[in-house]
């Protein structure tokens, strides 16, 4: 019975993107692409590239597979078939624009003051917060209380996915009536 593998992954025009592959099998290593082969490493030889990868893709020994400069094209079902497994494994690969600047809102709830960061991006985003008082915060949405706001400090919202980070800065100060 062939066991059939299928992860969704996601990249960013422009980067280099690697399927996160590791076989421990170096003999016979076929990439297919919606079904057409796009990369194929036979025994020892040097890889051969086919199609629109030709010029951009590099086949490693480990059988991952990596695109170089990642176009909107490049989306598909990847399909890694090697030799004597009956494992194939498969990718739905999503190219993705890299995510816009972040924008900051805040607003007072109750006794805390809220700041939110949203950013337009259709992937899974990482949030930070830094304050210039050098705390960071792992989320999307920060609280202060009140009382423990320093109108002094900058806050800080980087947004990281792959190998993008874009940040935004706001002035506590411009937050408060």
């Amino acid at each position: 019975i062939a066991h059939i593998y299928c992860e969704d992954v996601f990249g960013i025009v422009g980067e280099n993107f690697t399927f996160p592959v590791k076989v421990d099998n170096k003999v016979e290593t076929t990439w297919t692409k919606n079904k057409n082969k796009v990369a194929e490493r036979e025994e020892l030889n040097k890889p051969t590239y086919f199609g629109p990868l030709r010029n951009r893709s590099v086949l490693m020994e480990n059988g991952s597979l990596t695109i170089v400069n990642l176009e909107k094209d490049d989306a598909g079902t990847y399909k890694l078939q090697y030799w004597d497994s009956s494992k194939d494994l498969s990718f739905e690969l999503v190219v993705l624009d890299p995510p816009s600047e972040p924008k900051i809102s805040c607003n007072i709830s109750g006794p805390k003051l809220v700041l939110n960061c949203t950013a337009n991006f259709q992937g899974p985003l990482h949030y930070t917060w830094e304050l210039s008082n050098k705390r960071s915060f792992q989320k999307q949405e920060l609280s202060i209380p009140l009382e423990d706001v320093d109108t002094t400090l900058k806050a800080k919202c980087i947004i990281k996915f792959s190998q993008v980070e874009r940040s935004s800065e706001i002035s506590l100060i411009q937050c408060l009536p």
